[in-house]
């Protein structure tokens, strides 16, 4: 698996739960790659997706995290999202540190016609970052700021 020289890498065990991934494990495409590309793992060779419709795809691996504070984020691939308009249907999928189950994808078809995904297509890319826990003090008031509690455009267009 090729790594970006010189970028902090971390420790992340992965358990391939299926025989059909055999030969397609997941991979970072390029040095450069800060994503590693997801495959698709289901028995049949493919899978219709209808439009607007949203389909929980396996990748038949569970993984485990092995530094603190880091969680895995899964994105849509580009291509996928932008040529056939399958994208991740919440965003952005989060993959706790303490989660052991198998990562399922959920892809959301945002074109308008049925989309067909295969065995083995890459249908999105898992990014490790880190997160903080927030430590919530309830309180009754929030200081002031200029902005207030403007929001959902209220600066304008331009």
């Amino acid at each position: 698996m090729p790594v970006l020289k010189n970028a902090p890498s971390i420790e992340v065990k992965v358990k391939y739960l299926s025989s059909l991934l055999s030969g397609n494990e997941p991979e970072y495409a390029t040095d450069g790659s800060a994503g590693i590309d997801l495959p698709a793992c289901f028995e049949e060779d493919s899978l219709l997706i209808a439009a607007g419709d949203r389909v929980a795809v396996p990748t038949g691996l569970a993984i485990e995290i092995m530094t603190p504070g880091v969680a895995g984020f899964l994105f849509s691939r580009s291509g996928l999202g932008a040529k056939d308009g399958l994208t991740v249907s919440q965003g952005v999928g989060v993959i706790d540190p303490d989660y052991r189950g198998e990562i399922i994808v959920s892809l959301l078809n945002t074109s308008n016609e049925t989309r067909e995904i295969f065995r083995g297509q890459r249908i999105a890319q898992l990014i490790f970052m880190p997160f903080h826990m927030a430590r919530l003090i309830k309180v009754d008031e929030l200081s002031d700021t200029s902005r207030g509690a403007g929001g959902f455009g209220h600066t304008g267009k331009v």
